[in-house]
């Protein structure tokens, strides 16, 4: 104990996440050594972490989850480790993504701009570097922002992969973010998709009007246990709820929009027309 350096949780996350470590270490009565059988990682590495010398990685705080009998709760280390890793995103966005990565079924609505679930990766730059240039994240936090979104998409490509139902107001495929190549390349993206046997993909064209029963970014998750979430953004936050009497009005919502949306084959019929279009 005379080395034991003193930790400031408040200086950094990782901080935070180290002097965490360290107190649920503690708590259990375990050194190092005891929390590094447990977590099948070195002691070494455990106090790099609760110092900062070293950054944890998902893995790492997976392992934690287990060894600290915390998988399943809502306070999870890997829950800290998406808030930590994903500064640049808004707030509720992380903890949505840990269940978005587990969900049956996910159901997307979104206005404006191509959902993060569909960005091709320069398509997402395009955008992340606009936030930059707007002077709302630094460049280090665009990087981030985009490389977040290529690790959601590839942690879907797991079997079985859920069902994705995706409905995208027309201005989606209209607005030209990053010139006509960007956007091919986006809309040839769509098309992919679309084709994928465990998805389904609408435009929900400008005529529904007032019909449309959103005005900005929805999900809404299905899990394996048949229990129901949904995620809405506004400018500035994102929110995630879980409570059934908020969740089934948006889910009934959701249905209504598919309904008076164009068709699957319309819908691809659209984009293909525009892409003859841009190019």
């Amino acid at each position: 104990m005379v080395n034991r350096k003193e930790l400031n949780p408040d200086a950094s996350p990782q901080a935070a996440f180290g002097a965490r470590l360290r107190r649920s270490r503690e708590a259990k009565g375990w050194t190092q050594e005891d929390a590094s059988a447990h977590m099948g990682v070195s002691s070494g590495h455990i106090s790099g972490v609760e110092t900062t010398r070293k950054s944890p990685s998902l893995q790492f705080a997976k392992a934690a989850d287990v060894a600290f009998g915390l998988v399943g709760t809502v306070d999870t280390f890997e829950r800290q480790w998406h808030e930590m890793r994903n500064g640049s995103l808004l707030e509720g966005y992380p903890e949505y993504v840990g269940y978005q990565s587990r969900a049956a079924e996910i159901r997307v609505f979104e206005t404006g701009v191509i959902p993060g679930l569909l960005q091709t990766r320069e398509y997402a730059s395009v955008l992340a570097e606009a936030a930059v240039q707007r002077g709302d994240i630094t460049p280090e936090q665009a990087a981030e922002r985009v490389d977040v979104q290529i690790e959601q998409q590839a942690a879907l490509a797991r079997t079985p992969p859920p069902l994705i139902f995706v409905v995208l107001d027309e201005s989606c495929i209209r607005n030209p973010v990053g010139g006509p190549q960007v956007m091919d390349r986006q809309l040839s993206r769509l098309l992919e998709f679309a084709e994928q046997a465990n998805t389904s993909l609408q435009i929900a064209p400008y005529t529904m009007a007032e019909r449309k029963p959103f005005r900005r970014l929805v999900y809404l998750l299905t899990m394996s246990d048949r229990s129901l979430m949904s995620y809405v953004e506004s400018q500035t936050q994102g929110h995630l709820d879980r409570g059934l009497t908020s969740v089934l009005p948006l889910v009934r919502n959701y249905h209504q929009l598919q309904i008076g949306a164009a068709s699957q084959a319309e819908s691809v019929a659209m984009i293909e027309q525009l892409r003859k279009g841009i190019m």
